[in-house]
């Protein structure tokens, strides 16, 4: 019975070894299909954005930061806060909702955003912006 169970977790570990171990690994080739913005009241926004070829929701969610860094910096503001965000993926379309707060100075909370820092790694990272 031990011999049994052995053979089959010696193969999977073989197998495991041949998958990508982490998404850095995995083939990135972002189309990203555009944004839409809605105030929702005062300093709180909403960004719905859409892609393909994301590896996973932390694709999407980077350009949802990034969109909401270059959002805040038009606006003449230097920070954001991520409130949160909904990802979604129909037939390799990714979707998702991520609403933020806005401020001129460093908001509370442990998500919060550098707007000209986040900007500027989004330049460098070829992820679009507003």
């Amino acid at each position: 019975m031990i011999r049994a169970r052995l053979i089959p977790l010696a193969a999977l570990s073989v197998l495991s070894a041949c998958e990508p171990s982490s998404r850095q690994e995995l083939p990135f080739v972002p189309d990203y299909q555009g944004v839409e913005t809605r105030l929702l009241d005062g300093d709180l926004v909403s960004f719905l954005v859409e892609m393909r070829g994301a590896r996973d929701t932390g694709d999407v969610e980077d350009y949802a930061n990034c969109v909401a860094a270059q959002y805040a910096l038009i606006r003449g503001y230097g920070f954001a806060r991520h409130v949160r965000t909904n990802v979604a993926q129909e037939g390799g379309l990714w979707r998702g909702d991520a609403v933020y707060t806005i401020s001129a100075a460093l908001p509370r909370g442990l998500k919060t955003i550098d707007a000209e820092v986040v900007a500027l790694a989004c330049a460098e990272n070829g992820i679009p912006m507003v």
